[in-house]
């Protein structure tokens, strides 16, 4: 009988998100691919470092002792650009570092990405902006990880972030604030006369879904362990604020997804609050966010939404990225963005 990926969460990841590297790749640049070949079969026992997703997989591969082996609440497939042979070592470094990761999809020298679907993912984590913005266009849900200097000390606790607007939701309200060429009281009437209403889901509302099935194990389990503390703690950090709050959290509601922790900083950075926390890993549609705290959590681009649309577009003129309302302003700051550019650069 064929194995179920149903009731699961599944993560695709990239050998380039799990592992460093680097050195590998500067020698395939330098060398091509059949001098690499041999490099890599030489090295076939050097167990491979850490990547920068390393910590957020091997947390979440931990949570699967919450049902019994035969039946893992989570499943992370690798996708490697590798062939099957180069694909060795990093098979041998997975059982090196003790991850229960037993499937992998080595597609020689194209993108694995096209094959999110065939086992559907809630998640595809790549070091490769390319093949990142490849599988968002195609409608997959994935993000791009960023350089990160993250230490986690102790303990097996997990904790994950996610941003709201073109994360969780889509883009519906930022092409609101576009449309209004920067009105924010305009958006802010928007946002209230359709508090009732929840945004459609965004690329990473599965994620949430599938993260939430894992904190209900761990409810079922309290009930008769009255030990165990749960692992898994999620948390939304938007910079949205009042009165644009409400429509996110009643969105959620009405997903019928929840999270622990709310952080709605209406402008304050983001990287303030990361520095406490200390996620494992945080979503953001916005490198602006991710990069100051890149001290604190390992960082993941989603490029979706019209914000990203109008960065790919302001690259290609040389011009200054865009930004969002929600990403700046609170409804004290005034009417228009304009005020906030020089201090928000």
């Amino acid at each position: 009988m064929p194995y179920s990926l149903e009731n699961r969460l599944v993560v695709g990841v990239a050998s380039s998100a799990l592992f460093d590297l680097k050195r590998s790749d500067d020698y395939f640049n330098k060398y091509g691919e059949a001098k690499y070949r041999i490099y890599q079969d030489k090295r076939i026992d050097d167990t491979l470092a850490p990547g920068y997703a390393f910590p957020f997989i091997e947390r979440l591969l931990s949570l699967n002792n919450l049902r019994g082996p035969e039946d893992p609440v989570v499943e992370v497939i690798i996708l490697s650009k590798n062939d099957p042979s180069t694909g060795l070592r990093v098979m041998r470094s997975v059982k090196k570092h003790g991850l229960g990761i037993s499937r992998a999809v080595f597609t020689q020298g194209q993108a694995p990405y096209k094959y999110i679907g065939s086992f559907d993912m809630s998640l595809f984590l790549s070091a490769n902006r390319k093949d990142v913005d490849a599988a968002t266009q195609m409608g997959f849900p994935a993000g791009h990880v960023l350089p990160s200097t993250a230490i986690y000390t102790g303990g097996d606790a997990l904790r994950v972030a996610f941003d709201f607007d073109s994360v969780l939701g889509d883009d519906e309200s930022e092409k609101v604030y576009q449309e209004t060429s920067g009105d924010l009281a305009r958006y802010y009437d928007y946002e209230t006369a359709n508090q009732d209403r929840p945004l459609s889901p965004g690329p990473l509302k599965r994620l949430l879904e599938d993260l939430n099935l894992i904190q209900e194990l761990e409810t079922t389990r309290q009930k008769y362990d009255k030990d165990y503390k749960p692992r898994l703690r999620i948390s939304l950090i938007t910079a949205r604020s009042a009165p644009a709050h409400e429509r996110a959290i009643r969105s959620l509601t009405q997903w019928g997804v929840t999270v622990n922790d709310a952080f709605f900083l209406g402008g304050i950075a983001k990287s303030k609050v990361l520095e406490v926390m200390r996620p494992h890993i945080f979503f953001d549609d916005q490198k602006s966010h991710l990069d100051p705290a890149a001290g604190f959590t390992a960082g993941v681009h989603v490029p979706y939404g019209i914000a990203n649309k109008a960065l790919v577009l302001n690259e290609t003129q040389s011009a200054q990225p865009a930004v969002g309302a929600i990403d700046l302003i609170t409804p004290q700051d005034g009417n228009k963005v304009e005020d906030l550019l020089t201090s928000a650069g």
